[in-house]
């Protein structure tokens, strides 16, 4: 009889196997399964696993780079992998790099950090503030590459036991510059069946995290407008064309698409955050420019939106004796389509992170008007995104991202390491292991 059980349990063992050193017995029960987050969460927190990734954290901090100008960035990455003994892929998409860890083999699973800094001056006076002027690390993106370094140490520690292959895409440019896109013509997703992405949160409490299935971030545009008028003396508005008029009016205007032209239960937003125009108190000037995003939930909704902000910034311009130009930046910042989650990956999360932190701290989340270019990856194949929580009562109220007093929590960077980890291992052992074909992997706009 414990012949039999023992021979019973090598069988199992040769379809599915667990890291010995990452489950306290060797058994392949929903118990045994289960503990996996738990145990991945112990070694994340690790001094020397915690301390070398606030130091990887720090590094970058110091050094922040803009959208494919992260080249230090990329490099200190590449270095890190080296040392860990992981074959990547680089350039892909100007900075970015491409990981691999695990059998080469199907399934594919990826796990995504982007790499890029804001053009802002850091605010925060500490040891490691940025040494770049006007560049700051004012969105997380420093920890979202710390976390996912840290990952990739726990997974190669376990690479024999891995039934599959772990892809770790270290992204350029989610700013507005459409770095996922770049990734993918640069086939980053080549074979991959799913991928996983985190967003660190001020607002959400450390060792909880927040998500939902479906829609969870808009999709985004930009655009500017110069207005062209007729400059003159302030006395005598008579001989100018104000295009300082034009541009109030058509602000006003664009604020009606929304209010007037939107179904109201179909969330949209236009947000005018640029007028430049005039030096002098008593002169009109020649021309004005202003500029702003639009966002919306479905693709169908911006490209609506953006049909009509034109219209309305060329017809109220014309309206107003002026002509008027529009610049969505097509090129540089192309349209993110909206961040949907899918529903399995959902589940599949909530049961990681359940496992991990509890389920009582897996929450659900409100859909957000912020955008995230890991829409992309979300258009090419089943894609989850989550927030995860750094605020804490001891540290007083953290800023908002894109605020040049942000800041990051480093105690969270263990539980996204642990999250990355587990994600991917729980998909390898538990999803079917399909390998999207050509025809399926991208979509034709990408």
């Amino acid at each position: 009889m414990e012949f039999c059980m023992q021979l019973s349990l090598v069988l199992v063992l040769s379809v599915f196997v667990v890291p010995a050193a990452v489950l306290s017995d060797s058994s392949l029960s929903s118990k045994g399964v289960s503990e996996i987050p738990k145990k991945l969460l112990n070694l994340a927190q690790k001094p020397q696993v915690f301390d070398w990734m606030v130091g990887i954290r720090r590094k970058i901090h110091e050094n922040p780079e803009l959208g494919y100008e992260e080249f230090e960035t990329s490099e200190l990455i590449r270095a890190e992998l080296d040392k860990m003994g992981i074959e990547y892929k680089h350039p892909i998409g100007v900075t970015g790099v491409v990981g691999f860890i695990g059998t080469r083999k199907p399934p594919f699973v990826a796990i995504r950090a982007d790499m890029d800094a804001l053009a802002m001056q850091e605010m925060v006076e500490w040891e490691h503030k940025s040494k770049n002027a006007g560049k700051m690390h004012a969105c997380g993106h420093d920890a979202h590459v710390a976390m996912l370094l840290g990952a990739a140490k726990i997974l190669k520690d376990h690479e024999k036991d891995l039934q599959g292959t772990v892809v770790l895409v270290f992204q350029p440019a989610e700013e507005g510059g459409a770095g996922a896109k770049k990734m993918i013509a640069g086939g980053a997703l080549e074979n991959v069946s799913a991928i996983f992405g985190l967003h660190v949160a001020n607002h959400i409490p450390i060792a909880e995290v927040a998500s939902r299935p479906g829609p969870f971030f808009a999709g985004s545009g930009f655009f500017e407008a110069t207005i062209s008028g007729k400059g003159g003396h302030a006395a005598l508005p008579h001989h100018a064309v104000d295009p300082i008029l034009a541009a109030s009016n058509v602000i006003v205007s664009l604020q009606h698409l929304v209010s007037r032209e939107a179904d109201p239960l179909d969330s949209q937003v236009v947000t005018v955050g640029k007028f430049q125009g005039g030096d002098a108190f008593n002169v009109i000037p020649d021309s004005v420019k202003i500029g702003g995003t639009f966002r919306a939930f479905t693709m169908k909704s911006l490209m609506q939106l953006k049909q009509r902000i034109k219209q309305v910034i060329t017809g109220q311009a014309s309206v107003h004796r002026c002509i008027a130009t529009v610049n969505f930046f097509e090129d540089e910042k192309p349209i993110s389509p909206p961040t949907i989650n899918h529903n399995d990956l959902h589940e599949h999360f909530r049961n990681v992170a359940g496992d991990m932190l509890g389920f009582q701290k897996v929450k659900d989340h409100q859909p957000l008007m912020g955008s995230e270019d890991f829409a992309y990856y979300q258009e090419a194949i089943p894609g989850y995104f989550f927030l995860l929580g750094m605020a804490d009562d001891a540290l007083g109220p953290l800023p908002t991202p894109h605020s040049p007093h942000f800041r990051i929590n480093e105690d969270a960077l263990p539980f996204g390491a642990a999250l990355h980890a587990a994600l991917a291992v729980r998909y390898l052992l538990e999803f079917p292991q399909e390998v999207p074909s050509p025809a399926q992997e991208y979509h034709d706009e990408l």
